[in-house]
């Protein structure tokens, strides 16, 4: 039996900043596109830590399984931020705090993180 993507672990863990567009919290499984390079939209499925929604202007941490990362290798890095968007309206970000899937590593173009 093929795994889906519920069934997968997750590729990256991030800091959730939602803007207040979205009229509804985001629930635990929120499926949004992800503006993962500069043209690429893909699907991906939130996991929030600790809580079961993310109001709409609220922030959170958690985890995104991203829909066929092998389609887009090398493209993430520590400090990076990508697009959460509905469709073309961007309803917050996602910034990278750390790489589970090595697939998604661009090793050569990090951010320092500062303390």
């Amino acid at each position: 039996m093929e795994k889906t993507i519920f069934d997968q672990e997750p590729d990256v863990e991030v800091l959730f900043e939602f803007n207040g567009i979205r009229k509804n919290p985001s629930a635990d499984g929120y499926r949004p596109h992800h503006l993962i390079t500069d043209n690429y939209l893909t699907t991906g499925v939130h996991h929030y830590y600790d809580v079961q929604t993310v109001a709409p202007d609220g922030t959170a941490k958690g985890t995104i399984t991203f829909l066929s990362p092998e389609a887009y290798p090398h493209c993430l890095w520590i400090g990076k931020k990508i697009n959460i968007q509905e469709g073309a309206r961007v309803v917050g970000c996602a910034t990278i705090l750390q790489i589970f899937n090595s697939v998604l590593l661009n090793k050569y173009d990090t951010v320092e993180k500062t303390v």
